[in-house]
């Protein structure tokens, strides 16, 4: 809300301390509802997973102590990070896609740099930028198609033997939690630094 004052020109004092109501309000509505998308999502997948193990038979346990298990529990952990990896990756290209405009835009029209300057700059443009990025950038990478796939490929790599897919969905879970929760914080604390 304070940005979208300040862009229509309209950063007054009591307009700031409403926007800034705003921002606390939306910042603490943020991390609530983090918590509890991270939270249904760790139980949703508990749950679909206790249906693959009732459904595969796993009846007498997972040893982790054979090298190939063992190998696919460390290539399910590392999943959750390459995935959010892949993302970071396009948000850091459409981040620089950005500066470049920003900076076109002081180039073309320095005034812009002036405090008391009454011409905006081009924000459509940026608009326009950012919401190219969001939906080129995911479709390189193609993370859905990335996950789905490693899913799959323990079961074929080790001829459909379902304790190195166990091994890389349960690890992967774990580590995709934790990943979130992490992830989660640490981003709140950016957000509001």
């Amino acid at each position: 809300a304070g940005g979208i004052s300040e862009m229509a020109l309209q950063d007054y004092p009591e307009v700031s301390e409403k926007t800034d109501a705003l921002d606390a309000a939306g910042n603490t509505t943020a991390a609530i509802g983090k918590g509890f998308a991270i939270g249904s999502a760790a139980l949703v997948s508990l749950a679909l997973y206790g249906t693959f193990a009732v459904r595969i038979g796993i009846r007498n346990g997972v040893n982790i102590l054979s090298p190939v298990t063992f190998a696919f529990l460390l290539i399910g952990s590392n999943l959750p990070y390459w995935f959010s990896a892949l993302t970071m990756k396009s948000v850091g290209t459409a981040a620089m896609q950005m500066v470049m405009e920003v900076e076109r835009q002081f180039r073309e029209q320095p005034q812009l740099l002036n405090e008391g300057t009454t011409l905006p700059p081009d924000y459509t443009r940026c608009v326009d930028i950012s919401t190219k990025a969001a939906l080129k950038e995911m479709v390189p990478s193609r993370p859905p198609l990335v996950m789905g796939a490693t899913r799959m490929i323990p079961g074929i790599v080790s001829f459909f033997n379902v304790a190195r897919e166990a091994g890389v969905l349960t690890v992967g879970l774990v580590s995709g939690v934790q990943l979130a929760v992490s992830m989660s914080n640490t981003g709140g604390a950016w957000d509001n630094a």
